[in-house]
């Protein structure tokens, strides 16, 4: 008999649902929130009100395009953390409510461990290779930026991570300081595909052991930009597509240089990506690159599975739920992880 689960994400600016029979996803909807774009950045405020006004609907669209009724849910997973506590709140409070109603299970998931089980989502048209473990998952985003050692499905270590800044952040704040709309990363990632990655030429950073740090990074590129500008007004708008390839090609050679010495320090060939920045065409061209000259086997979610959405806590709800491990109604979200693994909020709780 099929498993299905319900899963909740509401961590940031996106209010996602999606329901899921064992790891086949059979809806998978997002809405975003436009209104950030202006402020140049997520309102944390703004966010929360707007996953209260989209979180009904959302969960109502996504168990009709499933063909599920709400009394067929064996249970329901939502994000728990890290993310904005106050959007964190709504999907838990909902998920809480809409569980005790139905007299099912609730699932606790962390974001970032169901970006990396995002890679065990299976097509029923077409089934999808997995990475064996133990494997490396490269996880980077606006928020985070680590590379965890994949020992099980609920076995992980964290190998590195920014000591700083995260890469998706570098993209974000490098877009606009060239007058980008947020988010950024993206624009960036179309501008570069006609500019030269060696036009400029931007420091990176030493760092010790795996980890890594972008701040040096931001800087550099804040005052490079500010000289040019003193010298020649128009720089940015005649030099975009370099500036962007440039700025790219430096963040990505950070990240792999470590990806690299991460493999070969653990042995292994299995080498997978997740998080936002995962959906960029150059890191992804630069992964298919060193899985020919290293004999790496890359896995790279599909691009709906790379960004926040619901499909990810559904499959790693589906994996927890067979495991047993459900949550208590009086679980609470947490906006981030301490150094050492456990959960905290902003409040320190």
């Amino acid at each position: 008999m099929s498993i299905y689960i319900l899963g909740i994400e509401s961590s940031c600016d996106d209010t996602s649902a999606a329901v899921s029979s064992d790891t086949n996803i059979l809806a998978n909807v997002v809405a975003t929130q436009d209104i950030h774009t202006k402020y140049g950045g997520v309102v944390p405020e703004l966010a929360s009100r707007a996953h209260q006004q989209n979180i009904v609907p959302v969960i109502d669209i996504a168990l009709k395009r499933a063909n599920i009724r709400k009394n067929q849910l064996h249970a329901i997973a939502f994000t728990r953390g890290p993310g904005l506590l106050g959007s964190l709140l709504v999907g838990t409070s909902f998920a809480k409510s809409m569980a005790l109603g139905l007299d099912i299970p609730i699932i606790s998931v962390d974001h970032l461990d169901a970006h990396i089980l995002a890679h065990f989502i299976q097509d029923k048209q077409q089934a999808r290779a997995v990475p064996a473990f133990p494997f490396l998952c490269l996880t980077v985003s606006g928020g985070h930026t680590q590379i965890v050692l994949v020992k099980d499905h609920f076995d992980f270590e964290i190998v590195g991570k920014t000591i700083d800044d995260a890469a998706g952040e570098a993209f974000d704040k490098a877009a606009k300081i060239m007058g980008l709309p947020y988010p950024g990363g993206p624009i960036i990632d179309k501008y570069a595909h006609t500019g030269d990655p060696q036009a400029f030429r931007f420091p990176e950073p030493r760092v010790p052991g795996l980890d890594y740090s972008f701040s040096g990074l931001k800087t550099s590129f804040l005052y490079f930009i500010r000289d040019r500008i003193e010298e020649n007004s128009d720089f940015i708008q005649k030099n975009m597509a370099d500036l962007s390839a440039s700025i790219q090609y430096t963040i990505i050679s950070i990240l792999m240089k470590k990806l690299r010495q991460a493999a070969s320090l653990y042995k292994v060939r299995d080498i997978a990506i997740a998080g936002g920045v995962s959906a960029n065409s150059e890191l992804r061209n630069t992964l298919k690159k060193a899985s020919a000259a290293l004999g790496w086997n890359i896995y790279v979610p599909e691009f709906e599975y790379c960004t926040d959405n619901a499909a990810m806590i559904a499959v790693t709800g589906y994996f927890k739920y067979l495991k047993g491990d459900f949550a208590g109604q009086d679980v609470s979200p947490y906006a981030r992880k301490s150094e050492d693994g456990s959960r905290k909020s902003e409040e320190g709780r």
